[in-house]
């Protein structure tokens, strides 16, 4: 199985905007899980994460981006961070069959940037990842 990236979908409303991707990483769900819940995971493809604590309400500061808590967490399957600024970033892991997961990522911020292409490469790197 190789990994894909399907084209991402936003949705705006007023200056808050949702951008959802789905990712199929070439990896089971228990190999791709640490690559979203845990600093020695999140850094390489994402951002350095100098706090996470591994816990519904736990602390998470997320390097270039901000500090906050983590709003849901079912181990093995979401972890969700919500920053101070309201941004909100979610992972959710299933089964793509016997050696793949499926990625439904959602990014919830405001502003006018343009998150898509940076979410992209992100993700390449995440997909290619051995």
């Amino acid at each position: 199985m190789s990994g894909s990236i399907a084209q991402g979908t936003s949705q705006s409303h007023g200056n808050t905007h949702m951008l959802h991707f789905l990712v199929r990483v070439p990896r089971r769900m228990e190999d791709v899980w640490p690559a979203v819940a845990t600093p020695e995971g999140l850094a390489p493809w994402f951002t350095a994460a100098d706090v996470l604590e591994p816990r519904l309400g736990g602390a998470v500061t997320l390097r270039d981006l901000g500090s906050g808590r983590v709003t849901a967490w079912d181990v093995d399957r979401v972890a969700e961070y919500t920053l101070d600024d309201g941004d909100r970033i979610r992972f959710h892991l299933e089964r793509d069959g016997e050696e793949g997961t499926a990625l439904r990522f959602t990014h919830e911020y405001r502003g006018a940037e343009a998150a898509e292409p940076a979410w992209r490469a992100r993700f390449e790197k995440l997909v290619s990842r051995p």
